[in-house]
């Protein structure tokens, strides 16, 4: 088989499984390297510097221009969010009422590795960091339910958000 032949989806799988990984594998040498306070703080700071390129890059590719109001939104976080993510990322949100994203993760890939490591207890939460970076860079007005930066589906037993946009109605 030639890459051509490669359908778009298993692509897309086969280049988020390759990132994740690689931030895995980073994740954990730093880890080895200087202990889980330094590699929290390091691993938020990189996700949010590197989120706020990204959603520039894809809101270039996607034609999209300044976001004006929460349909231009809801519809450039949808796309975003099919570019950067695979299957294996079990997910979904919606919009429950107006200005209002949810997020729910059934599982997560980094609550399960970071576990694995036995640090889940002390672990920080880079993937918020991401979409909250992605927010920032548009200019957005938001508010988040519940703000946290460690694990949720450690603490709670699942993960979840809401983020409200100021947007008038």
């Amino acid at each position: 088989m030639k890459v051509a032949e490669i359908e778009t989806k298993q692509l897309k799988e086969l280049l988020n499984k390759g990132w994740m990984t690689h931030d895995a594998m980073w994740f954990y040498n730093s880890y080895q390297e200087v202990g889980i306070e330094t590699t929290n703080r390091i691993n938020r700071a990189a996700v949010k510097a590197m989120a706020a390129i990204e959603i520039k890059r894809i809101a270039k590719a996607l034609g999209a221009g300044e976001v004006k109001n929460f349909d231009q939104l809801y519809e450039l976080f949808e796309s975003a969010m099919y570019i950067v993510s695979g299957d294996f990322m079990r997910y979904r949100f919606w919009s429950p009422a107006p200005n209002v994203i949810h997020g729910e993760w059934e599982t997560c890939f980094a609550y399960s590795g970071i576990k694995s490591l036995g640090v889940i207890d002390q672990y920080e939460c880079g993937i918020m960091d991401r979409i909250e970076s992605w927010l920032d860079t548009l200019g957005l007005k938001w508010t988040v339910e519940p703000r946290v930066t460690r694990c949720m589906m450690h603490t709670h037993g699942r993960c979840y958000r809401d983020y409200t946009f100021n947007f008038d109605l």
